[in-house]
């Protein structure tokens, strides 16, 4: 059954990313501006959020939204625990700002979607150019920051296995000091329903944690990061005790 679901959901999400991509890079060619062109991706984020939970049976619980800075233009910069995929669709779907995704170029030459994305106010950087990509960053950082858009980074970089903690990087606490937005620290637990590179995802609860904003002002980047490490991985402890085996 789960094999069927997931399947479905696949289908789902393939043949409805299309119209909405292409829709997107029309617009864009259109000169639609940045806020319309992120209600279309939204729209179908929270499509596919809502085809999980319809087809799949995995639904998600927040808690902690009222951590998130208010006011229309609070900058914030989202440091987000990285499982799967789902959370990478869930976060403009829950979130009350618009977000923008830093993430590698190759991204962009993904049919339908990469084009999409690369229509939409997003920081992509080319990695081998570790300074420069930076640089850019906090550019376009304070450019959106200051229009009202969140940030978001997965600081550990890539997918990780439930139960396991990845090397967290100190790239979105640079960006932080560097620009003088708050960090919110968010926990995570979608690989219980939606397992990293699996194609088989099984129904459940995935939870989401918000933490308190920590200001940057003053800080150092590697020691930030060590905070923001530290509470998210003692909130994944707590949200998913059987991943953990009872560590502390």
């Amino acid at each position: 059954m789960a094999m069927l679901r997931s399947t479905a959901h696949m289908a789902f999400m393939f043949v409805t990313v299309i119209p909405y991509a292409t829709l997107i890079v029309l617009a864009r060619l259109l000169g639609t501006p940045g806020d319309k062109l992120y209600a279309l991706a939204q729209r179908w984020l929270t499509l596919s959020v809502d085809a999980a939970r319809v087809i799949m049976g995995v639904r998600y619980v927040i808690q902690g939204q009222d951590n998130l800075p208010a006011g229309e233009t609070s900058p914030a910069i989202l440091l987000v625990k990285h499982q799967s995929t789902y959370e990478t669709f869930l976060m403009p779907a829950i979130m009350p700002h618009p977000l923008a995704y830093v993430f590698k170029k190759e991204l962009l030459y993904v049919p339908f979607f990469g084009w999409a994305i690369g229509s939409l106010d997003m920081i992509h950087i080319d990695r081998s150019q570790r300074a420069r990509a930076f640089a850019k960053v906090v550019e376009q950082g304070k450019a959106l920051l200051a229009k009202g858009v969140w940030v978001i980074m997965f600081p550990e970089g890539t997918r990780i296995p439930r139960g396991q903690c990845g090397s967290y990087k100190s790239g979105g606490t640079r960006l932080a000091i560097a620009t003088g937005a708050p960090v919110i620290p968010v926990a995570v637990t979608s690989a219980k329903c939606w397992p990293r590179k699996a194609f088989i995802k099984y129904p459940g609860v995935v939870d989401v944690s918000i933490g308190k904003p920590i200001s940057s002002v003053g800080r150092e980047a590697d020691e930030l990061m060590r905070e923001v490490e530290i509470w998210i991985e003692a909130e994944m402890q707590r949200l998913d005790p059987e991943a953990y085996n009872g560590q502390h």
